[in-house]
């Protein structure tokens, strides 16, 4: 399973900024940050940002496709490791989300951003709808290799659970959510 995009090349004042955004984004949110924050926070200038940017959206598009990189490469060595069945690569996505969740105490950082931007950026929604395309084709390829055949509903199944889990396990603050998602995939696994 490939992840998104390659990771562009970036000068070192990018990087920072990119660095700086990905902080300031997560924990305060798109629309509450503005350039000059993250221009100070990454010691450089708006300028710079839109030099190397082009937009605030620029920006944000570079953010939660960094994002999107970095949980898909999270999830996939995670799930590279396990040699059980199908059910246990499945149930394997959720203890990556248990690990990811340790740094991500705010939930979801694409569903944030698409509940900031999805009536105001068409590109950064095309960010978010491609990782969520991208773990429903995850859970596709592994449901195919583990020998069920049109493994689409299920695995659409199972990305709406991991989806839940997220959500239950952040804003609604329960510690069972991700318990009860392994279970689920265990059983819609097995049921088939």
């Amino acid at each position: 399973m490939t992840t998104s995009t390659d990771e562009p090349t970036l000068t070192p004042a990018a990087r920072r900024i990119l660095d700086a955004a990905t902080d300031l984004f997560y924990s305060r949110g798109i629309n509450s940050v503005g350039v000059e924050l993250v221009a100070e926070q990454a010691g450089t200038t708006k300028k710079t940002i839109y030099d190397r940017f082009g937009s605030k959206e620029g920006l944000v598009v570079a953010y939660l496709e960094a994002r999107a990189r970095r949980w898909q490469a999270h999830v996939t060595d995670h799930v590279a490791g396990v040699s059980g069945g199908t059910a246990d690569r499945a149930v394997a996505v959720i203890d990556a989300l248990e690990s990811w969740l340790e740094m991500a105490d705010r939930g979801c950082g694409f569903v944030a951003a698409y509940a900031e931007l999805s009536t105001s950026s068409d590109r950064a929604t095309a960010v978010v709808r491609a990782e969520k395309q991208w773990m429903r084709e995850l859970f596709r390829h592994l449901l195919t290799e583990g020998g069920i055949g049109d493994a689409g509903p299920l695995a659409r199944q199972l990305a709406l659970v991991q989806e839940g889990a997220v959500v239950e396990s952040t804003a609604g603050g329960s510690p069972y959510a991700l318990d009860d998602a392994r279970a689920v995939m265990r059983e819609l696994v097995d049921g088939r």
